[in-house]
């Protein structure tokens, strides 16, 4: 993908809990993130029991659970944010009156104006109502759906909600499948040409009541690609080339997550080579990384069977994220950057991903069509 700075709720976690210095940041501060199409922010802002400051941020646009807010300081009329989680950072200046904060969100090298301003609970942007969940054993389809060729040559490529509304951007019947089925686009055969060439975007409203979690977000994809797109396909078994996980020598090095099994289960990036994963099982790493980064399957064999969080920084060569048709920059000579892909896996998360052959099903195209005008 052309890097699409999705501001999405996702990405937007955690701003505000300690505070240095005398000014009170307690009451509520609203402001537009300058990126993409903006994305109005609530920021609520409290005091503990012990005096610390807690907060509640809120996204206005996209309606979804508040995301606790931590490392605030304010020194005179400076005002900082780590945002650690996606490393991001803020920077900004408290007004004389105290009023509003002038500053900046970074993530990445990718800086973004960020203004607040402090408001009274009537003048507050409405925050609207968090989506509940779909039920856990609903298998949603669409009650209507869209499915339109896309802008040609637009970049960047997006699965996404919002609202009610299951959103593609951009996307192939290739990409499609691989989101759907959980395969690596090689593990799909027998498929026209089209396939991997026209782009469709989809906007489509479920028929069952609640925000779909990612199995359920599967199914509809599912859905469309056979009402829409009239897909037949039987499944086979073939040796291909492949990636195969496994635990490195000393034993993993991430940390077991403390959310549900049905907690949100992240796989986002903040840039290229900047992945953070939370609530994810092994499997949900390999399809991961099949799908965005590498240029064949990837293939489970650590045998760990927790869910875990972390963070991963490398520098990409030019074998991955072609899927997603990113431009990987030239190798650095920074002697500071980010280690290969192989090595970060190995220091960072103690695990080990080698080329190899194996058996790996595969997909087998029977039937497919282009779809109608809407």
């Amino acid at each position: 993908m052309k890097r699409r700075m999705a501001w999405t709720w996702m990405a937007l976690i955690a701003l505000v809990t300690g505070v240095a210095g005398a000014q009170d940041l307690t009451g509520n501060w609203q402001g537009t993130l300058q990126a993409g199409n903006g994305v109005r922010v609530v920021l609520k802002v409290s005091k503990a029991a012990d005096g610390a400051l807690k907060g509640q941020l809120y996204n206005v646009d996209q309606p979804s659970a508040p995301l606790a807010v931590t490392d605030v300081a304010l020194r005179g009329a400076d005002v900082t944010f780590a945002v650690k989680p996606v490393e991001m950072t803020y920077s900004g200046t408290m007004s004389a009156d105290h009023s509003s904060i002038t500053g900046k969100l970074t993530q990445g090298e990718q800086p973004h104006e960020l203004n607040l301003t402090h408001v009274s609970d009537e003048n507050m942007w409405p925050i609207p109502e968090a989506p509940k969940p779909m039920a856990a054993d609903a298998k949603p389809k669409f009650d209507v759906v869209t499915v339109k060729p896309s802008v040609p040559n637009a970049p960047g490529k997006l699965f996404t909600m919002r609202g009610r509304h299951i959103l593609t951007i951009n996307t192939t019947v290739d990409d499609m499948i691989s989101m759907g089925y959980g395969v690596h686009v090689k593990q799909i055969i027998g498929a026209p040409d089209w396939f991997a060439s026209e782009k469709f975007d989809i906007d489509g409203v479920p028929d069952v009541q609640g925000q779909p979690n990612s199995e359920q977000f599967k199914l509809l994809i599912q859905d469309v690609l056979t009402q829409r797109f009239g897909l037949k396909f039987h499944h086979d078994n073939r040796e291909l080339p492949v990636y195969v996980l496994t635990v490195a020598k000393g034993g993993p090095k991430m940390n077991v997550t403390a959310n549900k099994p049905s907690d949100p289960r992240n796989f986002l990036f903040r840039g290229l080579g900047k992945l953070m994963v939370t609530n994810s099982t092994m499997e949900d790493v390999c399809h991961g990384f099949q799908g965005a980064v590498m240029d064949r399957p990837v293939v489970d064999h650590t045998g760990l069977t927790e869910r875990y969080d972390f963070n991963l920084n490398w520098t990409p060569d030019q074998s991955q994220f072609t899927q997603m048709g990113a431009p990987i920059p030239p190798p650095s000579d920074d002697p500071n950057a980010p280690p290969s892909l192989y090595t970060a896996l190995q220091e960072q998360l103690g695990l080990k991903l080698e080329p190899t052959k194996a058996q790996a099903d595969v997909m087998v195209i029977d039937h497919a069509e282009k779809p109608s005008a809407n």
